[in-house]
């Protein structure tokens, strides 16, 4: 199988959708599982194709992450496009915006913390 249709309905799996649909929500797993009131290791076992979930978390899953339980289960109606082969590439570089944004706002701090400094040290050199 090529990298290009692991995401077939013949390949993906339920926990491989599920992992899909949580990631594209914005959601890591201790996030996706607090709003579920399941343990981790529950939703672990499930993305991870080891367990299933009962009926009534299927039907939560479906609404939390805006996908339709059929396409939960079996791949077929409104849930998430296949990968293209440029998504990944969006993903990075949304994830590297971010990074990207969190360094800036850093550095920003940091300066103005670094003129603070500079001036209470040019104050403390005067006064000397």
């Amino acid at each position: 199988m090529s990298d290009s249709d692991w995401y077939s309905d013949d390949a993906a799996t339920f926990g491989d959708r599920l992992t899909a649909a949580r990631e594209a929500s914005g959601l890591d797993v201790e996030g996706l599982a607090t709003r579920l009131g399941v343990k981790i290791t529950t939703l672990e076992a499930w993305e991870q194709d080891v367990k299933e979930p009962r009926a009534n978390r299927l039907q939560m899953l479906a609404g939390m992450l805006n996908v339709s339980l059929t396409w939960l289960l079996t791949g077929q109606g409104d849930g998430l496009p296949p990968p293209s082969e440029n998504g990944d590439a969006d993903v990075d570089t949304r994830a590297l915006l971010s990074d990207l944004r969190d360094l800036r706002l850093s550095i920003v701090a940091s300066a103005d913390r670094l003129a603070r400094l500079e001036k209470r040290l040019r104050t403390k050199l005067k006064d000397a």
